[in-house]
């Protein structure tokens, strides 16, 4: 999986950033900002992919985390203001690029807004449960919140993110009521869960997953349209009695805007006919 994520990456970026600018590219480091705090998914993702990115681009990625404002808008100005020298990139998400821009009027940019670069990942969700609490399938959680409404709470990696919105999905279908719990990143809300300071998480199977094998979470479903080979014992979130909550978490590198639209015209061609000819990098379906 992380072989895939790499060659995906090393295959757009060097052919696609090259056309920003007629001068050798790149001539100084690659800052490559994360809209969330360390730990999270993005960031995990960012850091994975720094050291192949620099290795075939010939300057060091430095990743910068520039966290601040609701779903990672912050991070995403910042670079939506860039000069679009290919120097600036962007870890988005689907909380940052997709579902900030619909929710916050001054979030100053929509998933338009950028030039994009490279699809990174494509994840389900996972429907995550504290141990404490009584419960082993979607269905029992649900009776659980039922009998006593109110006293859980779930976290998410702040408001206006994936998480958080699957979480008030799943109160509003399922007619409970549980306390929401922003936190500044997705590895802060793990570590909230794990902790016990909340005990429902809507996150990354990578994140998840490994915390589960080692019994300190319960996994309840997922929330992709099929199980998941990496947890094929977990049930999808329909299977689970909710056909509506089909979700997935996608990581896109994006560059600032190009003022020059011939050459933002071939990024986004040439970035649609390689994602077209290259298994390892699933389409998305939410940006087609």
């Amino acid at each position: 999986m992380k072989q895939k994520m790499l060659t995906a990456l090393v295959v757009f970026v060097a052919p696609l950033l090259v056309l920003h600018s007629a001068q050798a590219y790149p001539d100084r480091p690659i800052k490559l900002v994360v809209p969330s705090p360390a730990g999270g998914p993005p960031d995990q993702i960012a850091r994975l992919i720094s050291d192949k990115m620099a290795a075939a681009l010939g300057q060091p990625v430095i990743v910068e985390n520039r966290t601040g404002g609701a779903g990672g808008i912050i991070g995403a100005k910042s670079v939506a203001t860039a000069e679009p020298d290919g120097h600036t990139l962007f870890m988005g998400s689907t909380s940052s690029v997709l579902i900030a821009p619909l929710i916050y009027k001054n979030a100053g940019y929509t998933a338009a807004t950028f030039a994009p670069i490279a699809l990174v990942a494509e994840s389900s969700e996972m429907l995550a449960l504290h141990p404490s609490v009584p419960a082993n399938t979607v269905s029992e959680l649900v009776s659980v919140a039922k009998v006593r409404p109110g006293a859980l709470s779930y976290g998410s990696a702040g408001v206006g993110t994936l998480p958080h919105l699957e979480g008030e999905f799943l109160k509003t279908a399922a007619q409970i009521e549980m306390v929401h719990v922003p936190y500044r990143g997705g590895g802060q809300a793990l570590t909230g869960l794990l902790g016990g300071e909340v005990q429902v998480l809507f996150s990354t199977l990578v994140q998840i997953l490994p915390h589960v094998r080692d019994g300190a979470l319960k996994a309840l479903a997922v929330t992709g349209e099929t199980r998941s080979p990496l947890a094929p014992d977990a049930p999808t979130m329909v299977e689970s009695g909710f056909d509506e909550l089909i979700t997935s978490s996608v990581n896109v590198v994006v560059a600032p805007p190009d003022r020059n639209p011939r050459p933002n015209r071939s990024c986004r061609a040439r970035c649609r006919c390689r994602s077209r000819s290259m298994s390892s990098a699933p389409r998305c379906r939410a940006c087609a």
